[in-house]
């Protein structure tokens, strides 16, 4: 025991309180088969410009750990506190880091699977293996299902692994989920799908095992649409059907991901509702800047989103992370 509080005392020593600009990088599906996915077809541009491939995913986040950053969960940064008077609100809390390590927030968006056709070389769905831990559904070329590594979310657990001091207290992402097009691959919504209740059952399963392991999982609303246009009483029904068919399902959430970083006018009788409903953690989507503002009942935050495109057409936006030519998939 005596040995257990030196070094603990040791480590919190070594911790420093950081006070600078948080990055949040969010990324779309991943390509694994490049040679399948970049063939030529119809889909070959909307895959190049709207994924990252696996190895791209994969040198960047062997840049982030050599460039000095950290996987932090987004409650590390601010939190509701109640002071002695009952009063209740949001502040931002003392971010200690190891000495010399930059914050970091990875996310991916919408996650539902439903743009990839099944053998282009992209996993297909979400599923848990014989250990029960999150990997992706992927089919290869000569037609076999394979569980694996084929995926931001087993990739990222497997990198978190094998270097633990790239996460903070175990913190891993945020993946979003809307629900009109499914949720981690598995239709949920349409009752007449054959495998409707299988489905619902293995989405709650995936999702109790992502929280279980240090992420956290947002709403992208439930039709994915952009919600700078919803009237109050759309927006109320697309997050009302939200929380009802996925809600439900991957459990209660603080955080939102406005769709297509449309975000709400601040103030709104919008933004009013959606901290009504819980949401306090609201992230839009600025390509080249980290911008937050913590007020007193909801924290506004940037994603620097990173697509193929972005990659190839704004290598400049992400200088701060890694370099674009050294991670740049030569299949491109």
């Amino acid at each position: 025991m005596t040995a257990a509080i030196a070094e603990y005392q040791s480590a919190s020593e070594s911790m420093t309180a950081y006070e600078g600009d948080i990055a949040h990088l969010c990324f779309p599906g991943l390509v694994e088969d490049t040679m399948r996915a970049f063939d030529g077809d119809d889909m070959s541009y909307t895959y190049s410009s709207s994924m990252v491939t696996t190895q791209e995913f994969e040198g960047i986040l062997q840049s982030l750990y050599d460039n000095g950053y950290i996987l932090i969960d987004i409650h590390d940064i601010a939190a509701m506190t109640t002071d002695d008077r009952g009063v209740t609100m949001l502040e931002r809390k003392e971010l200690l880091l190891p000495s010399g390590k930059k914050p970091v927030i990875i996310s991916q968006d919408n996650l539902n699977y439903s743009g990839v056709v099944n053998g282009d070389g992209i996993a297909t769905s979400l599923t848990l293996d014989d250990e029960g831990n999150v990997k992706a559904l992927y089919t290869d070329e000569e037609g076999h299902d394979l569980k694996g590594d084929y995926d931001l979310i087993p990739i990222l657990d497997t990198f978190v692994e094998e270097h633990p001091d790239f996460s903070l207290n175990g913190a891993k992402g945020i993946v979003s989920v809307s629900g009109s097009e499914g949720v981690f691959g598995y239709q949920v919504a349409d009752t007449a799908v054959a495998n409707y209740e299988d489905n619902r059952a293995t989405v709650t399963q995936i999702a109790q095992r992502l929280t279980e392991t240090g992420w956290n999982i947002a709403c992208a609303g439930y039709s994915h649409s952009y919600m700078n246009t919803m009237s109050l009483e759309e927006l109320q029904s697309d997050i009302g059907s939200w929380m009802e068919e996925v809600g439900t399902l991957v459990g209660d959430t603080d955080i939102l991901f406005y769709p297509y970083g449309a975000e709400v006018d601040y103030p709104s009788d919008q933004l009013d509702y959606l901290i009504d409903s819980g949401f306090v953690y609201l992230c839009g989507l600025w390509g080249d800047t980290d911008y937050m503002d913590i007020q007193e009942n909801y924290m506004r935050q940037t994603r620097r989103f990173v697509d193929g495109y972005t990659l190839e057409n704004a290598p400049d936006y992400f200088t701060s992370f890694f370099s674009v030519g050294s991670i740049l998939d030569s299949d491109r």
